[in-house]
């Protein structure tokens, strides 16, 4: 799924980039990350959803949320000593497995 300048500017404004938009690390990255977590929530048997549906808005929250994960976490280690777990996606990544239709898994 291919990223759109639209879906590009929300993503930096969910992750407070818009001012790096130009920065070559964000411009590099930024797609990357959307494509793996596009690729996550495939391999974890959410596709897709249509556009404009309440199920889109928690698949691109989802999607937010996995970019901005990996944004913060690109270092080869992370500081401090605790790692938890974000309760909010995983209630929402649940949320659209349980309800994903079978036809539309790629």
């Amino acid at each position: 799924m291919a990223l759109s300048k639209a879906r590009k500017a929300s993503l930096l404004a969910y992750c407070k980039l818009t001012e790096l938009s130009d920065d070559p690390e964000v411009a590099a990255l930024i797609p990357t990350l959307y494509e793996a977590a596009v690729g996550y929530l495939a391999g974890a048997g959410v596709g897709v959803p249509e556009s404009g549906t309440p199920r889109a808005a928690q698949y691109d929250l989802c999607v937010n949320r996995l970019v901005l994960d990996g944004w913060e976490r690109r270092e080869v280690s992370a500081a401090g000593t605790t790692v938890t777990d974000n309760p909010a996606f995983q209630r929402t990544l649940n949320q659209l497995k349980m309800t994903e239709s079978p036809l539309n898994v790629f």
